[in-house]
Protein backbone atom coordinates (compact mmCIF):
# COMPACT_ATOMS: atom_id res chain seq x y z
CA UNK A 1 0.00 0.00 0.00
CA UNK A 2 1.39 3.38 -0.95
CA UNK A 3 2.10 5.53 2.03
CA UNK A 4 1.59 9.27 2.15
CA UNK A 5 3.32 11.43 4.70
CA UNK A 6 0.88 13.45 6.74
CA UNK A 7 1.87 17.00 7.49
CA UNK A 8 2.85 17.07 11.11
CA UNK A 9 3.25 19.82 13.58
CA UNK A 10 6.85 20.00 14.72
CA UNK A 11 7.99 22.87 16.87
CA UNK A 12 11.35 23.84 18.22
CA UNK A 13 10.86 24.28 21.96
CA UNK A 14 13.39 27.11 22.17
CA UNK A 15 12.39 29.14 19.10
CA UNK A 16 8.80 28.05 18.51
CA UNK A 17 9.58 27.83 14.80
CA UNK A 18 8.24 25.08 12.60
CA UNK A 19 10.59 22.72 10.78
CA UNK A 20 10.15 20.19 8.04
CA UNK A 21 11.50 20.79 4.53
CA UNK A 22 14.71 19.62 2.91
CA UNK A 23 16.40 22.84 3.97
CA UNK A 24 16.04 21.78 7.62
CA UNK A 25 19.10 19.53 7.43
CA UNK A 26 21.78 22.13 8.06
CA UNK A 27 21.67 21.64 11.82
CA UNK A 28 20.56 19.21 14.50
CA UNK A 29 17.04 19.06 15.87
CA UNK A 30 16.81 20.90 19.19
CA UNK A 31 14.19 19.61 21.67
CA UNK A 32 11.84 19.08 18.74
CA UNK A 33 8.29 18.09 19.76
CA UNK A 34 6.54 16.03 17.07
CA UNK A 35 2.75 16.18 17.45
CA UNK A 36 -0.05 14.65 15.33
CA UNK A 37 -1.24 16.66 12.29
CA UNK A 38 -3.62 19.47 13.15
CA UNK A 39 -2.87 19.26 16.86
CA UNK A 40 -2.44 22.50 18.77
CA UNK A 41 -1.91 23.10 22.43
CA UNK A 42 0.49 21.79 25.04
CA UNK A 43 2.28 18.55 24.09
CA UNK A 44 0.84 15.44 25.68
CA UNK A 45 2.62 12.36 26.96
CA UNK A 46 3.58 10.37 23.92
CA UNK A 47 4.20 13.41 21.72
CA UNK A 48 7.85 12.55 21.30
CA UNK A 49 10.58 15.12 21.84
CA UNK A 50 13.73 14.57 19.75
CA UNK A 51 17.09 16.19 20.47
CA UNK A 52 20.59 15.98 18.99
CA UNK A 53 22.00 19.32 20.17
CA UNK A 54 24.72 17.75 22.30
CA UNK A 55 28.29 16.58 21.80
CA UNK A 56 28.60 14.07 18.92
CA UNK A 57 24.84 14.33 18.32
CA UNK A 58 23.34 13.96 14.86
CA UNK A 59 19.71 14.11 13.73
CA UNK A 60 18.66 16.66 11.12
CA UNK A 61 14.93 16.23 10.71
CA UNK A 62 11.93 14.16 11.90
CA UNK A 63 8.77 13.53 9.85
CA UNK A 64 5.56 12.30 11.50
CA UNK A 65 4.11 9.41 9.46
CA UNK A 66 1.58 8.04 11.93
CA UNK A 67 1.19 7.82 15.68
CA UNK A 68 3.65 4.92 15.75
CA UNK A 69 5.96 5.71 12.80
CA UNK A 70 8.54 8.45 12.20
CA UNK A 71 11.00 9.10 9.38
CA UNK A 72 14.40 10.27 10.61
CA UNK A 73 16.93 12.18 8.50
CA UNK A 74 20.65 12.15 9.32
CA UNK A 75 22.26 15.58 9.22
CA UNK A 76 25.09 15.56 6.64
CA UNK A 77 28.66 16.23 7.73
CA UNK A 78 29.35 19.95 8.17
CA UNK A 79 30.26 21.61 4.83
CA UNK A 80 30.00 18.27 3.02
CA UNK A 81 26.57 16.86 2.06
CA UNK A 82 28.06 13.59 0.71
CA UNK A 83 28.34 11.82 4.06
CA UNK A 84 25.26 10.76 6.03
CA UNK A 85 25.88 7.68 8.19
CA UNK A 86 26.38 8.58 11.88
CA UNK A 87 23.32 9.30 14.02
CA UNK A 88 23.06 9.95 17.75
CA UNK A 89 19.91 11.41 19.31
CA UNK A 90 17.63 11.32 22.35
CA UNK A 91 13.88 10.80 22.67
CA UNK A 92 11.81 11.83 25.69
CA UNK A 93 8.23 12.58 26.76
CA UNK A 94 7.38 8.97 26.00
CA UNK A 95 4.32 7.04 27.15
CA UNK A 96 4.85 3.72 28.92
CA UNK A 97 4.38 0.78 26.50
CA UNK A 98 4.37 3.23 23.58
CA UNK A 99 5.43 1.35 20.43
CA UNK A 100 7.21 3.12 17.60
CA UNK A 101 8.98 2.43 14.33
CA UNK A 102 11.86 4.74 13.44
CA UNK A 103 12.94 4.80 9.78
CA UNK A 104 16.40 6.24 9.06
CA UNK A 105 15.79 7.20 5.46
CA UNK A 106 18.76 9.08 3.99
CA UNK A 107 21.93 7.01 4.44
CA UNK A 108 24.61 8.01 1.95
CA UNK A 109 25.96 4.43 1.71
CA UNK A 110 24.00 1.50 0.34
CA UNK A 111 26.30 -1.29 1.51
CA UNK A 112 25.89 -1.69 5.23
CA UNK A 113 26.34 -4.18 8.04
CA UNK A 114 22.63 -3.72 8.73
CA UNK A 115 22.22 -6.34 5.97
CA UNK A 116 24.19 -8.76 8.14
CA UNK A 117 22.38 -8.32 11.45
CA UNK A 118 23.87 -5.12 12.86
CA UNK A 119 21.54 -3.01 14.97
CA UNK A 120 21.70 0.45 16.56
CA UNK A 121 22.68 0.87 20.20
CA UNK A 122 20.42 2.26 22.92
CA UNK A 123 20.59 3.35 26.53
CA UNK A 124 18.33 5.30 28.88
CA UNK A 125 18.74 7.41 32.00
CA UNK A 126 17.90 4.54 34.34
CA UNK A 127 19.98 2.04 32.31
CA UNK A 128 23.11 3.94 31.27
CA UNK A 129 25.02 1.01 29.75
CA UNK A 130 24.86 0.97 25.96
CA UNK A 131 23.42 -2.19 24.41
CA UNK A 132 22.50 -3.27 20.91
CA UNK A 133 18.85 -3.53 19.93
CA UNK A 134 17.64 -7.06 19.14
CA UNK A 135 18.48 -7.75 15.49
CA UNK A 136 14.99 -9.19 14.93
CA UNK A 137 13.55 -5.69 15.39
CA UNK A 138 15.77 -4.11 12.71
CA UNK A 139 15.06 -4.10 8.95
CA UNK A 140 17.21 -2.85 6.07
CA UNK A 141 15.59 -2.58 2.65
CA UNK A 142 15.08 -0.52 -0.49
CA UNK A 143 12.12 1.80 0.01
CA UNK A 144 9.90 3.01 -2.87
CA UNK A 145 8.77 5.97 -0.75
CA UNK A 146 12.34 7.32 -0.65
CA UNK A 147 13.42 7.04 -4.31
CA UNK A 148 14.34 3.41 -3.68
CA UNK A 149 17.07 4.46 -1.28
CA UNK A 150 18.04 2.01 1.43
CA UNK A 151 16.19 2.56 4.70
CA UNK A 152 16.98 1.14 8.13
CA UNK A 153 13.83 0.70 10.23
CA UNK A 154 13.74 -0.43 13.82
CA UNK A 155 10.85 -1.18 16.14
CA UNK A 156 11.07 -0.12 19.77
CA UNK A 157 8.80 -0.09 22.79
CA UNK A 158 9.37 2.57 25.45
CA UNK A 159 8.90 1.05 28.87
CA UNK A 160 9.63 3.83 31.39
CA UNK A 161 7.85 7.17 31.08
CA UNK A 162 10.39 9.23 32.98
CA UNK A 163 13.43 7.96 31.08
CA UNK A 164 15.25 9.80 28.34
CA UNK A 165 16.26 7.28 25.66
CA UNK A 166 19.33 7.67 23.47
CA UNK A 167 19.92 5.88 20.15
CA UNK A 168 23.16 5.84 18.16
CA UNK A 169 24.75 4.21 15.12
CA UNK A 170 27.45 2.69 17.36
CA UNK A 171 28.84 3.20 20.88
CA UNK A 172 29.75 6.91 21.04
CA UNK A 173 33.21 7.96 22.23
CA UNK A 174 33.24 11.74 22.54
CA UNK A 175 36.00 14.34 22.67
CA UNK A 176 35.05 15.09 26.30
CA UNK A 177 35.29 11.42 27.20
CA UNK A 178 38.82 11.35 25.81
CA UNK A 179 39.76 14.49 27.76
CA UNK A 180 38.44 12.99 31.02
CA UNK A 181 40.30 9.77 30.33
CA UNK A 182 43.61 11.52 29.60
CA UNK A 183 43.21 13.73 32.68
CA UNK A 184 42.71 10.61 34.81
CA UNK A 185 45.93 9.15 33.38
CA UNK A 186 47.82 12.36 34.15
CA UNK A 187 46.64 12.34 37.77
CA UNK A 188 48.39 8.99 38.24
CA UNK A 189 51.77 10.70 37.70
CA UNK A 190 53.21 7.71 35.87
CA UNK A 191 56.94 8.25 35.21
CA UNK A 192 56.74 6.53 31.82
CA UNK A 193 53.77 8.55 30.48
CA UNK A 194 53.97 12.03 29.00
CA UNK A 195 50.99 13.98 27.66
CA UNK A 196 51.52 17.06 25.53
CA UNK A 197 49.50 19.33 23.28
CA UNK A 198 50.73 18.82 19.75
CA UNK A 199 48.45 21.50 18.32
CA UNK A 200 44.89 22.83 18.12
CA UNK A 201 42.03 22.11 15.75
CA UNK A 202 40.27 24.78 13.70
CA UNK A 203 37.80 25.25 16.57
CA UNK A 204 40.67 25.29 19.06
CA UNK A 205 40.21 21.82 20.50
CA UNK A 206 43.26 20.07 21.83
CA UNK A 207 45.31 17.67 19.71
CA UNK A 208 46.83 15.34 22.30
CA UNK A 209 50.06 13.38 21.95
CA UNK A 210 50.96 10.62 24.43
CA UNK A 211 54.49 9.25 24.76
CA UNK A 212 54.76 5.96 26.64
CA UNK A 213 58.25 4.62 27.35
CA UNK A 214 60.64 3.94 30.20
CA UNK A 215 63.35 6.42 29.26
CA UNK A 216 65.63 5.20 32.08
CA UNK A 217 66.02 1.83 30.35
CA UNK A 218 66.59 3.04 26.81
CA UNK A 219 70.20 2.68 25.78
CA UNK A 220 71.47 6.11 24.74
CA UNK A 221 74.00 4.50 22.41
CA UNK A 222 71.44 2.35 20.61
CA UNK A 223 68.88 3.50 18.05
CA UNK A 224 65.44 3.81 19.69
CA UNK A 225 62.59 1.77 18.19
CA UNK A 226 59.47 3.90 17.80
CA UNK A 227 55.83 2.94 17.17
CA UNK A 228 53.42 5.71 16.12
CA UNK A 229 49.66 5.18 16.39
CA UNK A 230 46.79 7.50 15.42
CA UNK A 231 43.01 7.20 15.71
CA UNK A 232 39.70 8.92 14.84
CA UNK A 233 40.72 10.73 11.67
CA UNK A 234 37.18 9.74 10.62
CA UNK A 235 35.02 11.03 13.48
CA UNK A 236 32.08 8.63 13.15
CA UNK A 237 34.35 5.60 13.53
CA UNK A 238 33.99 5.50 17.31
CA UNK A 239 35.18 1.86 17.71
CA UNK A 240 38.66 3.14 16.81
CA UNK A 241 38.74 5.12 20.07
CA UNK A 242 37.92 2.04 22.15
CA UNK A 243 40.69 0.10 20.38
CA UNK A 244 43.09 3.00 20.95
CA UNK A 245 42.17 3.21 24.64
CA UNK A 246 42.80 -0.53 24.93
CA UNK A 247 46.32 0.01 23.56
CA UNK A 248 46.96 2.84 26.02
CA UNK A 249 45.43 1.03 29.02
CA UNK A 250 47.67 -1.95 28.40
CA UNK A 251 50.88 0.00 27.79
CA UNK A 252 50.54 2.01 31.02
CA UNK A 253 49.57 -1.03 33.12
CA UNK A 254 51.76 -3.09 35.43
CA UNK A 255 51.41 -6.19 33.27
CA UNK A 256 54.90 -7.72 32.82
CA UNK A 257 54.57 -7.57 29.02
CA UNK A 258 53.78 -3.84 29.21
CA UNK A 259 56.79 -3.24 31.44
CA UNK A 260 59.11 -4.98 28.97
CA UNK A 261 57.66 -3.06 26.02
CA UNK A 262 58.17 0.26 27.82
CA UNK A 263 61.82 -0.70 28.43
CA UNK A 264 62.51 -1.37 24.75
CA UNK A 265 60.12 0.69 22.62
CA UNK A 266 58.88 4.29 22.45
CA UNK A 267 55.14 4.49 21.79
CA UNK A 268 53.69 7.77 20.52
CA UNK A 269 49.90 7.92 20.27
CA UNK A 270 47.55 10.59 18.91
CA UNK A 271 44.15 9.33 20.16
CA UNK A 272 41.93 11.78 18.23
CA UNK A 273 43.16 13.26 14.93
CA UNK A 274 39.85 14.99 14.14
CA UNK A 275 38.49 16.41 17.42
CA UNK A 276 36.19 18.94 15.71
CA UNK A 277 34.53 16.29 13.57
CA UNK A 278 34.03 14.07 16.63
CA UNK A 279 32.53 16.92 18.66
CA UNK A 280 30.20 17.96 15.82
CA UNK A 281 28.80 14.47 15.22
CA UNK A 282 30.24 14.15 11.70
CA UNK A 283 30.84 10.73 10.15
CA UNK A 284 33.78 11.32 7.82
CA UNK A 285 34.85 14.97 7.73
CA UNK A 286 36.36 17.84 9.67
CA UNK A 287 34.51 21.06 10.51
CA UNK A 288 35.32 22.46 7.04
CA UNK A 289 34.12 19.33 5.21
CA UNK A 290 37.53 17.76 4.49
CA UNK A 291 38.16 14.02 4.65
CA UNK A 292 41.47 14.46 6.45
CA UNK A 293 42.61 10.98 5.46
CA UNK A 294 42.92 12.18 1.86
CA UNK A 295 45.17 15.17 2.65
CA UNK A 296 48.38 13.66 4.03
CA UNK A 297 50.37 14.63 0.94
CA UNK A 298 50.03 18.38 1.50
CA UNK A 299 48.05 19.28 4.64
CA UNK A 300 47.29 22.95 5.15
CA UNK A 301 48.27 24.47 8.52
CA UNK A 302 44.99 26.45 8.57
CA UNK A 303 42.52 24.02 6.94
CA UNK A 304 43.98 20.75 8.31
CA UNK A 305 45.99 21.90 11.36
CA UNK A 306 45.85 18.60 13.28
CA UNK A 307 47.04 16.59 10.29
CA UNK A 308 49.73 19.18 9.55
CA UNK A 309 51.07 18.96 13.11
CA UNK A 310 51.19 15.15 13.12
CA UNK A 311 52.85 14.98 9.70
CA UNK A 312 55.48 17.53 10.78
CA UNK A 313 56.28 15.47 13.87
CA UNK A 314 56.57 12.23 11.91
CA UNK A 315 58.82 13.82 9.26
CA UNK A 316 60.98 15.31 12.02
CA UNK A 317 61.32 11.96 13.83
CA UNK A 318 62.08 10.21 10.55
CA UNK A 319 65.06 12.55 10.06
CA UNK A 320 66.40 11.93 13.58
CA UNK A 321 69.30 9.41 13.35
CA UNK A 322 68.75 8.41 16.98
CA UNK A 323 65.22 7.14 16.28
CA UNK A 324 64.04 4.20 14.15
CA UNK A 325 60.39 4.85 13.26
CA UNK A 326 59.37 1.26 12.67
CA UNK A 327 55.56 1.31 12.70
CA UNK A 328 52.78 3.68 11.80
CA UNK A 329 49.29 2.32 12.57
CA UNK A 330 46.13 4.33 11.86
CA UNK A 331 43.03 2.91 13.59
CA UNK A 332 39.64 2.95 11.81
CA UNK A 333 36.23 1.24 11.90
CA UNK A 334 34.69 -0.52 8.90
CA UNK A 335 31.03 -0.28 7.90
CA UNK A 336 30.70 -3.36 5.67
CA UNK A 337 33.12 -6.05 6.92
CA UNK A 338 33.42 -8.21 10.04
CA UNK A 339 36.36 -8.73 12.42
CA UNK A 340 39.52 -6.74 12.85
CA UNK A 341 41.91 -6.70 9.89
CA UNK A 342 44.65 -4.58 8.34
CA UNK A 343 45.47 -2.81 5.10
CA UNK A 344 49.11 -2.60 4.11
CA UNK A 345 51.10 -1.32 1.15
CA UNK A 346 52.38 -3.04 -1.99
CA UNK A 347 56.13 -3.26 -2.62
CA UNK A 348 58.25 -4.51 -5.50
CA UNK A 349 60.71 -6.15 -3.11
CA UNK A 350 59.27 -9.60 -2.27
CA UNK A 351 61.29 -9.86 0.94
CA UNK A 352 59.78 -6.56 2.16
CA UNK A 353 56.32 -7.87 1.28
CA UNK A 354 56.93 -10.91 3.47
CA UNK A 355 58.30 -8.81 6.33
CA UNK A 356 55.24 -6.55 6.19
CA UNK A 357 52.99 -9.58 6.68
CA UNK A 358 54.73 -10.61 9.92
CA UNK A 359 52.92 -8.23 12.32
CA UNK A 360 49.36 -9.03 11.12
CA UNK A 361 50.16 -12.76 11.22
CA UNK A 362 51.34 -12.43 14.83
CA UNK A 363 48.29 -10.33 15.73
CA UNK A 364 46.07 -13.04 14.28
CA UNK A 365 47.60 -15.51 16.77
CA UNK A 366 47.00 -13.17 19.73
CA UNK A 367 43.55 -11.80 18.88
CA UNK A 368 40.76 -14.30 18.08
CA UNK A 369 38.71 -11.54 16.44
CA UNK A 370 41.51 -10.48 14.05
CA UNK A 371 41.31 -11.91 10.53
CA UNK A 372 44.45 -12.34 8.46
CA UNK A 373 42.35 -13.56 5.52
CA UNK A 374 40.58 -10.16 5.45
CA UNK A 375 43.93 -8.36 5.62
CA UNK A 376 45.03 -7.00 2.24
CA UNK A 377 47.82 -4.99 0.66
CA UNK A 378 47.03 -2.48 -2.07
CA UNK A 379 48.05 0.69 -3.86
CA UNK A 380 44.65 2.04 -4.95
CA UNK A 381 44.94 5.49 -6.53
CA UNK A 382 42.02 6.78 -4.43
CA UNK A 383 43.94 5.90 -1.26
CA UNK A 384 47.07 7.87 -2.21
CA UNK A 385 46.33 10.65 0.30
CA UNK A 386 45.86 8.32 3.29
CA UNK A 387 48.31 8.13 6.16
CA UNK A 388 49.19 4.53 5.34
CA UNK A 389 49.96 5.21 1.67
CA UNK A 390 51.73 8.55 2.07
CA UNK A 391 53.91 7.53 5.02
CA UNK A 392 54.60 4.18 3.37
CA UNK A 393 56.25 6.12 0.58
CA UNK A 394 58.00 8.58 2.88
CA UNK A 395 59.56 6.22 5.42
CA UNK A 396 62.38 3.82 4.58
CA UNK A 397 62.10 0.11 3.90
CA UNK A 398 62.50 -0.86 7.56
CA UNK A 399 59.21 0.91 8.43
CA UNK A 400 55.72 -0.56 8.14
CA UNK A 401 52.55 1.46 7.73
CA UNK A 402 49.14 -0.10 8.33
CA UNK A 403 45.51 0.84 8.58
CA UNK A 404 43.95 -1.21 11.38
CA UNK A 405 40.23 -1.69 10.75
CA UNK A 406 37.64 -3.09 13.13
CA UNK A 407 34.03 -3.87 12.30
CA UNK A 408 31.26 -1.57 13.50
CA UNK A 409 29.31 -4.74 14.20
CA UNK A 410 30.85 -8.11 14.99
CA UNK A 411 33.49 -10.75 14.52
CA UNK A 412 33.65 -14.43 13.64
CA UNK A 413 36.09 -16.66 15.50
CA UNK A 414 37.52 -19.99 14.39
CA UNK A 415 34.76 -22.55 14.56
CA UNK A 416 31.98 -20.06 15.33
CA UNK A 417 28.72 -20.40 13.44
CA UNK A 418 27.31 -16.93 14.13
CA UNK A 419 28.93 -13.50 14.39
CA UNK A 420 29.66 -12.20 17.90
CA UNK A 421 28.67 -8.52 18.28
CA UNK A 422 31.44 -6.26 19.52
CA UNK A 423 31.06 -4.47 22.84
CA UNK A 424 33.05 -1.54 24.21
CA UNK A 425 35.08 -4.06 26.20
CA UNK A 426 35.87 -6.36 23.26
CA UNK A 427 36.96 -3.37 21.17
CA UNK A 428 39.36 -2.45 23.97
CA UNK A 429 40.53 -6.05 24.18
CA UNK A 430 41.58 -5.90 20.54
CA UNK A 431 43.65 -2.83 21.43
CA UNK A 432 45.33 -4.69 24.28
CA UNK A 433 46.15 -7.55 21.92
CA UNK A 434 47.64 -5.13 19.37
CA UNK A 435 49.98 -3.79 22.07
CA UNK A 436 50.82 -7.31 23.26
CA UNK A 437 51.83 -8.36 19.73
CA UNK A 438 54.86 -6.05 19.76
CA UNK A 439 56.42 -8.38 22.36
CA UNK A 440 56.31 -11.21 19.82
CA UNK A 441 57.39 -9.01 16.94
CA UNK A 442 60.51 -7.80 18.77
CA UNK A 443 61.18 -11.31 20.14
CA UNK A 444 61.19 -10.12 23.76
CA UNK A 445 59.30 -13.14 25.16
CA UNK A 446 62.44 -14.50 26.80
CA UNK A 447 62.46 -11.47 29.13
CA UNK A 448 59.22 -12.51 30.85
CA UNK A 449 60.23 -13.55 34.37
CA UNK A 450 59.13 -16.68 36.19
CA UNK A 451 57.48 -18.08 33.06
CA UNK A 452 54.44 -15.96 33.74
CA UNK A 453 51.73 -16.27 31.09
CA UNK A 454 51.86 -13.50 28.53
CA UNK A 455 48.22 -13.61 27.52
CA UNK A 456 46.06 -10.77 28.72
CA UNK A 457 43.11 -10.98 31.06
CA UNK A 458 40.79 -8.00 30.96
CA UNK A 459 40.91 -7.89 34.77
CA UNK A 460 44.63 -7.21 34.62
CA UNK A 461 44.18 -3.99 32.70
CA UNK A 462 41.52 -1.85 34.31
CA UNK A 463 39.84 0.69 32.08
CA UNK A 464 40.10 4.21 33.44
CA UNK A 465 36.88 5.56 32.03
CA UNK A 466 33.45 4.65 30.71
CA UNK A 467 30.34 3.23 32.31
CA UNK A 468 31.23 -0.44 32.12
CA UNK A 469 30.00 -1.08 35.66
CA UNK A 470 26.48 0.02 34.85
CA UNK A 471 23.83 -2.66 34.97
CA UNK A 472 20.32 -2.83 33.66
CA UNK A 473 17.64 -4.82 31.96
CA UNK A 474 17.49 -4.60 28.19
CA UNK A 475 16.24 -1.13 27.35
CA UNK A 476 12.83 -1.64 25.83
CA UNK A 477 13.78 -5.24 25.12
CA UNK A 478 11.09 -7.15 27.03
CA UNK A 479 8.38 -4.92 25.64
CA UNK A 480 9.85 -5.12 22.14
CA UNK A 481 9.84 -8.93 22.38
CA UNK A 482 6.20 -8.90 23.39
CA UNK A 483 5.41 -6.73 20.41
CA UNK A 484 7.51 -8.68 17.94
CA UNK A 485 4.63 -9.98 15.83
CA UNK A 486 2.84 -6.66 15.82
CA UNK A 487 5.95 -4.75 14.76
CA UNK A 488 6.70 -7.28 12.04
CA UNK A 489 3.22 -6.94 10.65
CA UNK A 490 3.70 -3.25 9.96
CA UNK A 491 4.13 -2.71 6.23
CA UNK A 492 4.51 0.41 4.21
Amino acid sequence: MERKMEESTVRDVETGSEAGGEDALVGNVNKLTVSPPGYSGAPRKGHLVFDACFESGNLGRVDYISEFEFDLFIRPDTCNPRFRVWFNFTVENVRETQRVIFNVVNFSKTKSLYRDGMSPVVKSTSRPKWQRLPAKNVYYYRCPDHRRNYVMSFAFCFDREDDVYQFAYCYPYTYSRLQHYLASLERRNLPYLQREQLGLSVQQRQLDLLTITNSDHLNAEREKKLVFLTSRVHPGESPASFVCQGVIDFLVSQHPVAQILRDHVIFKIVPMLNPDGVYLGNYRCSLMGFDLNRHWQDPSPWAHPTLHAVKQLIVQMNQDPRVSLEFYIDVHAHSTMLNGFMYGNVFEDEERVQRQAVFPRLLCQNAPDFSFSNTSFNRDVVKAGTGRRFLGGLLDDTSYCYTLEVSFYSYMTAGSTAPVPYTEETYMKLGRNVARTFLDYYKLNNLIKDNRPTHIQSSEVMSQTGDSNARGNGVGREAADREKEKSQSVRR
